[in-house]
């Protein structure tokens, strides 16, 4: 496959209109206008946040994406699926409140909002995955589906699991109904190593199964009630709790390149990438921490995964802030190296996505960097 081209700017404006300007600037040198979007339902597809979350896109970026897409005549509407775990945006109608919360409606956003998935996060279509190793059909929300064209708009950031957190997981896990989200992380499932368990209860109160107990004072995960989600890995501060199944994040990586490749695959799409408070964490926990580097820019491309790959080298390239998580791994005796993603969350396997991703026919890794 040969390279792609990958659209990229800072965030230094001087003009009015400011971002929004810029980000629909970058969407016509990017291409975006090739598409035939007359009269196309469009689906944008991003993160509204979850509750307690500030690091989320806010809702400017959707509005620039949905009135560049009107203007050439397509018909969007925002969308995301529930989640598997029972936060703030678990149904239709908690989603779309939590959304309301953060700013996103129809009048801040210029264009309607739809839940993939449905109600209850069980409106869904098995759609077949091209060349797919691990799955041979994906559980994707159905208002996705029905879209003529996709467009995902991604909060480029870290991620507990998966390292990090762009394209390729915007679209393959947050396009995937609650049942498609459990299949992407029914490889394996934590448990708790007794001796370093230090009983503080973190894991329990990120745990959104109810599958965290304790006895003695140290935690025990019910592996029936388990998702498999590895939330409790990310909040437990002492490396208690691990996943004993060594490809399990590798798994999981692929799967939801699979995914993502199901969502994609056949029809017209477009992907942007917005660096900026890159926390470790995803924005489906009810925190962010702070940041691991500086605010960088934005980037589009029509291969997401050069545009994913693209936006983890600025990134992996970036300068590093101080009193950060990957501060405190140091603190704890991690060894930190020039990997950002890894001294981040060391137990990730975060080059598997693109891998796979490039495997299976979904973009390649080699790209031109458009600096605009």
């Amino acid at each position: 496959m040969k390279e792609a081209s990958v659209f990229f700017t800072d965030f230094r404006v001087t003009q009015d209109g400011g971002i929004e300007r810029k980000l629909k600037m970058l969407c016509k040198k990017a291409g975006i206008s090739s598409i035939d979007f007359s009269g196309k339902f469009t689906a944008i597809k991003l993160h509204f946040g979850e509750d307690g979350n500030l690091s989320f896109l806010r809702p400017d970026y959707a509005r620039a994406v949905a009135e560049l897409v009107k203007e050439l005549g397509g018909k969007p509407f925002l969308t995301d699926c529930n989640t598997l775990y029972p936060g703030s945006r678990k149904n239709a109608l908690d989603h779309l409140a939590c959304a309301e919360k953060h700013g996103f409606s129809p009048a801040t956003a210029g264009c309607q909002i739809l839940i993939g998935d449905g109600l209850k996060g069980t409106d869904e279509v098995d759609v077949p995955v091209t060349n797919g190793e691990y799955c041979k059909a994906a559980h994707i929300g159905r208002a996705v589906m029905d879209a003529d064209i996709f467009i995902s708009l991604s909060h480029f950031k870290g991620h507990e699991a998966t390292g990090f957190g762009g394209a390729i997981k915007n679209i393959g896990m947050g396009c995937a109904s609650r049942a498609g989200k459990m299949d992407q992380h029914s490889s394996g499932k934590p448990v708790v190593n007794r001796d370093a368990c230090k009983g503080c209860r973190l894991c329990a109160k990120e745990c959104g199964s109810d599958a965290i107990i304790y006895e003695d004072k140290k935690a025990v995960i019910d592996q029936e009630k388990c998702k498999g989600c590895g939330r409790c890995i990310g909040a437990c501060s002492f490396d208690a709790i691990y996943n004993p199944n060594g490809s399990a994040n590798e798994e999981l990586d692929c799967k939801m390149a699979e995914y993502a490749q199901a969502v994609c695959f056949g029809r017209p799409c477009f992907h942007i990438n917005i660096i900026r408070d890159v926390s470790p964490w995803c924005d489906c926990h009810a925190f962010n921490d702070a940041p691991l580097i500086p605010n960088l820019g934005m980037a589009a491309s029509f291969d997401p995964v050069a545009l994913d790959q693209a936006c983890s080298d600025l990134c992996l390239a970036a300068s590093r802030f101080e009193n950060t998580r990957i501060t405190d791994n140091a603190g704890r005796g991690l060894k930190i190296t020039k990997d950002l993603w890894k001294d981040s969350t060391p137990e990730s396997v975060w080059d598997m996505t693109l891998v796979h991703a490039e495997k299976i026919g979904l973009g390649t890794r080699t790209y031109k960097l458009e600096k605009i």
